[in-house]
Protein backbone atom coordinates (compact mmCIF):
# COMPACT_ATOMS: atom_id res chain seq x y z
CA UNK A 1 0.00 0.00 0.00
CA UNK A 2 1.60 3.46 -0.64
CA UNK A 3 2.00 6.30 1.68
CA UNK A 4 -1.29 8.61 0.31
CA UNK A 5 -3.31 5.28 0.38
CA UNK A 6 -3.10 4.49 3.98
CA UNK A 7 -6.00 5.47 6.09
CA UNK A 8 -5.87 9.18 7.63
CA UNK A 9 -5.18 8.83 11.81
CA UNK A 10 -8.55 11.00 12.67
CA UNK A 11 -9.56 9.43 15.73
CA UNK A 12 -9.47 9.29 19.61
CA UNK A 13 -10.46 6.77 21.46
CA UNK A 14 -11.49 6.25 25.55
CA UNK A 15 -9.50 3.27 26.46
CA UNK A 16 -10.13 1.38 29.58
CA UNK A 17 -8.06 -1.52 28.63
CA UNK A 18 -11.08 -3.84 28.88
CA UNK A 19 -12.52 -6.22 26.62
CA UNK A 20 -14.76 -3.97 24.57
CA UNK A 21 -12.71 -1.30 24.25
CA UNK A 22 -10.03 -3.08 23.41
CA UNK A 23 -11.33 -5.10 20.56
CA UNK A 24 -12.77 -1.26 19.34
CA UNK A 25 -9.18 -0.35 19.67
CA UNK A 26 -7.95 -3.20 17.41
CA UNK A 27 -10.79 -2.81 14.99
CA UNK A 28 -9.85 0.62 14.47
CA UNK A 29 -6.40 1.01 14.85
CA UNK A 30 -4.99 2.49 11.51
CA UNK A 31 -7.57 5.33 12.68
CA UNK A 32 -6.44 6.71 16.04
CA UNK A 33 -4.15 8.61 16.75
CA UNK A 34 -4.55 8.78 20.39
CA UNK A 35 -6.04 6.43 23.01
CA UNK A 36 -7.33 8.21 26.45
CA UNK A 37 -8.02 5.83 29.59
CA UNK A 38 -9.80 7.79 32.42
CA UNK A 39 -8.76 7.34 36.30
CA UNK A 40 -11.67 8.14 38.37
CA UNK A 41 -10.29 5.79 41.10
CA UNK A 42 -12.43 2.92 40.55
CA UNK A 43 -11.71 -0.46 42.18
CA UNK A 44 -10.20 -1.81 38.93
CA UNK A 45 -8.27 1.31 37.61
CA UNK A 46 -4.81 -0.29 37.95
CA UNK A 47 -5.64 -3.66 36.41
CA UNK A 48 -7.33 -1.77 33.50
CA UNK A 49 -4.27 0.64 32.81
CA UNK A 50 -1.82 -1.79 32.69
CA UNK A 51 -3.59 -3.65 29.76
CA UNK A 52 -4.11 -0.43 28.57
CA UNK A 53 -0.70 0.40 28.05
CA UNK A 54 0.14 -3.02 27.30
CA UNK A 55 -2.05 -3.04 23.66
CA UNK A 56 -1.04 0.91 23.28
CA UNK A 57 2.51 -0.09 23.40
CA UNK A 58 1.70 -3.25 21.25
CA UNK A 59 -0.05 -1.44 18.44
CA UNK A 60 1.84 1.83 18.40
CA UNK A 61 -0.59 3.86 19.38
CA UNK A 62 -0.01 7.07 21.53
CA UNK A 63 -1.88 6.69 25.31
CA UNK A 64 -2.80 9.55 27.71
CA UNK A 65 -3.88 8.72 31.05
CA UNK A 66 -6.29 11.52 32.27
CA UNK A 67 -6.65 12.23 35.95
CA UNK A 68 -10.57 12.79 37.19
CA UNK A 69 -10.46 11.52 40.63
CA UNK A 70 -12.78 14.44 41.55
CA UNK A 71 -15.48 11.59 40.36
CA UNK A 72 -14.47 9.40 43.56
CA UNK A 73 -14.42 12.75 46.17
CA UNK A 74 -17.84 13.41 45.35
CA UNK A 75 -19.94 11.14 43.34
CA UNK A 76 -21.35 7.79 45.00
CA UNK A 77 -20.63 4.74 43.38
CA UNK A 78 -19.66 0.98 44.71
CA UNK A 79 -17.37 1.18 41.34
CA UNK A 80 -15.08 3.41 43.50
CA UNK A 81 -15.83 2.14 47.15
CA UNK A 82 -13.59 -1.23 47.17
CA UNK A 83 -14.13 -4.50 46.17
CA UNK A 84 -16.59 -5.46 49.44
CA UNK A 85 -18.99 -2.82 47.99
CA UNK A 86 -19.65 -4.60 44.62
CA UNK A 87 -22.21 -7.18 44.52
CA UNK A 88 -22.18 -10.78 43.11
CA UNK A 89 -24.47 -11.94 40.69
CA UNK A 90 -25.77 -11.44 37.69
CA UNK A 91 -25.39 -8.50 35.24
CA UNK A 92 -28.63 -7.30 35.51
CA UNK A 93 -30.23 -3.87 36.49
CA UNK A 94 -31.21 -4.10 40.08
CA UNK A 95 -27.71 -5.70 41.12
CA UNK A 96 -25.64 -3.58 39.13
CA UNK A 97 -27.26 -0.21 39.44
CA UNK A 98 -24.91 0.40 42.97
CA UNK A 99 -21.87 0.35 40.04
CA UNK A 100 -23.21 3.35 37.83
CA UNK A 101 -21.00 6.77 38.06
CA UNK A 102 -23.23 9.04 37.63
CA UNK A 103 -22.82 10.66 34.31
CA UNK A 104 -19.34 8.90 33.72
CA UNK A 105 -19.29 8.87 29.44
CA UNK A 106 -20.72 12.31 29.26
CA UNK A 107 -17.85 13.87 30.67
CA UNK A 108 -15.26 11.11 29.49
CA UNK A 109 -16.87 12.45 25.93
CA UNK A 110 -16.33 16.10 26.68
CA UNK A 111 -13.08 15.58 27.64
CA UNK A 112 -12.11 13.59 24.35
CA UNK A 113 -13.84 16.27 22.31
CA UNK A 114 -11.64 18.74 23.95
CA UNK A 115 -9.42 16.97 22.89
CA UNK A 116 -9.64 15.89 19.62
CA UNK A 117 -10.38 19.61 18.56
CA UNK A 118 -6.94 20.50 20.17
CA UNK A 119 -5.46 18.22 18.00
CA UNK A 120 -7.16 18.38 14.72
CA UNK A 121 -8.98 14.91 15.06
CA UNK A 122 -12.37 14.64 13.48
CA UNK A 123 -13.72 11.62 15.38
CA UNK A 124 -13.91 10.14 18.98
CA UNK A 125 -15.04 6.53 19.46
CA UNK A 126 -16.41 4.68 22.61
CA UNK A 127 -17.25 0.87 23.15
CA UNK A 128 -20.71 1.08 24.78
CA UNK A 129 -22.69 -2.24 23.94
CA UNK A 130 -25.93 -3.48 24.08
CA UNK A 131 -25.90 -4.88 27.24
CA UNK A 132 -24.88 -2.03 29.15
CA UNK A 133 -28.44 -0.22 28.22
CA UNK A 134 -30.81 -1.59 31.15
CA UNK A 135 -28.07 -0.67 33.69
CA UNK A 136 -26.24 2.87 32.24
CA UNK A 137 -28.02 5.36 30.96
CA UNK A 138 -24.96 7.05 29.55
CA UNK A 139 -24.76 3.79 26.88
CA UNK A 140 -28.21 3.64 25.69
CA UNK A 141 -28.47 4.85 22.06
CA UNK A 142 -30.65 7.92 23.26
CA UNK A 143 -27.38 9.14 24.78
CA UNK A 144 -24.92 8.49 22.20
CA UNK A 145 -27.47 10.80 19.58
CA UNK A 146 -27.51 13.60 22.03
CA UNK A 147 -23.68 13.15 22.43
CA UNK A 148 -22.74 13.11 18.55
CA UNK A 149 -25.01 16.06 18.38
CA UNK A 150 -24.03 18.46 21.37
CA UNK A 151 -20.38 17.40 20.03
CA UNK A 152 -20.83 18.50 16.06
CA UNK A 153 -22.48 21.39 16.98
CA UNK A 154 -20.19 22.49 19.81
CA UNK A 155 -16.83 22.21 18.13
CA UNK A 156 -15.57 24.72 14.92
CA UNK A 157 -14.68 21.44 12.89
CA UNK A 158 -18.13 19.19 13.77
CA UNK A 159 -16.36 16.16 15.55
CA UNK A 160 -18.28 13.39 15.52
CA UNK A 161 -18.93 10.67 18.16
CA UNK A 162 -18.61 6.82 16.67
CA UNK A 163 -20.03 3.83 18.74
CA UNK A 164 -20.06 1.13 16.63
CA UNK A 165 -21.09 -1.65 19.08
CA UNK A 166 -24.58 0.61 20.73
CA UNK A 167 -26.61 -2.08 19.81
CA UNK A 168 -24.32 -5.46 19.70
CA UNK A 169 -24.16 -7.97 22.03
CA UNK A 170 -20.83 -8.82 24.21
CA UNK A 171 -20.48 -12.36 22.47
CA UNK A 172 -20.43 -10.40 18.97
CA UNK A 173 -17.76 -8.63 19.82
CA UNK A 174 -15.84 -11.55 21.22
CA UNK A 175 -16.31 -13.03 18.15
CA UNK A 176 -15.08 -9.48 16.24
CA UNK A 177 -12.06 -9.51 18.39
CA UNK A 178 -11.07 -13.10 17.98
CA UNK A 179 -11.04 -12.79 14.22
CA UNK A 180 -8.86 -9.42 14.88
CA UNK A 181 -6.14 -11.73 16.79
CA UNK A 182 -7.08 -9.78 20.37
CA UNK A 183 -5.25 -11.50 23.55
CA UNK A 184 -8.34 -11.15 25.85
CA UNK A 185 -6.09 -12.49 28.41
CA UNK A 186 -4.24 -9.29 28.64
CA UNK A 187 -7.93 -7.38 28.96
CA UNK A 188 -9.38 -7.10 32.66
CA UNK A 189 -13.51 -6.83 33.44
CA UNK A 190 -13.33 -7.28 36.74
CA UNK A 191 -15.37 -4.71 39.19
CA UNK A 192 -13.88 -5.70 42.40
CA UNK A 193 -10.53 -5.16 41.21
CA UNK A 194 -7.87 -8.56 42.51
CA UNK A 195 -4.88 -10.00 41.04
CA UNK A 196 -7.39 -12.31 39.14
CA UNK A 197 -11.10 -12.01 38.08
CA UNK A 198 -13.21 -13.03 41.06
CA UNK A 199 -15.42 -14.81 38.89
CA UNK A 200 -18.65 -13.66 40.56
CA UNK A 201 -19.42 -10.47 40.05
CA UNK A 202 -21.65 -9.21 37.98
CA UNK A 203 -19.11 -8.18 34.82
CA UNK A 204 -17.19 -11.45 35.51
CA UNK A 205 -20.68 -13.09 34.98
CA UNK A 206 -21.02 -11.13 32.06
CA UNK A 207 -17.73 -11.90 30.40
CA UNK A 208 -18.07 -15.75 31.25
CA UNK A 209 -21.47 -15.27 29.05
CA UNK A 210 -20.10 -13.60 26.31
CA UNK A 211 -16.83 -16.04 25.63
CA UNK A 212 -19.67 -19.39 25.75
CA UNK A 213 -22.20 -17.55 23.85
CA UNK A 214 -19.47 -16.63 21.45
CA UNK A 215 -18.07 -20.50 21.15
CA UNK A 216 -14.31 -18.84 22.19
CA UNK A 217 -12.38 -20.28 24.55
CA UNK A 218 -12.49 -18.09 27.53
CA UNK A 219 -8.66 -17.26 28.25
CA UNK A 220 -9.39 -15.37 31.42
CA UNK A 221 -8.00 -16.19 35.06
CA UNK A 222 -10.67 -16.70 37.48
CA UNK A 223 -10.16 -17.28 41.34
CA UNK A 224 -13.94 -18.77 41.11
Amino acid sequence: MKQKDLPEKDSVIIYSGGLDSTTLLYEERERIALALTFDYGSNHAEREMGCARWHCERLGVEHLVIGVDFMKRYFGSSLTAGAEAIPTGEYGEENMKSTVVPFRNGIMLSIACGMAESRGLKRVLIANHGGDHAIYPDCRPGFVEAMDAAMREGTYEGVRLVAPYTKLSKSEIVKRGTALGVDYGRTYSCYKGGEKHCGKCGTCEERKGAFKEAGVEDPTEYEL
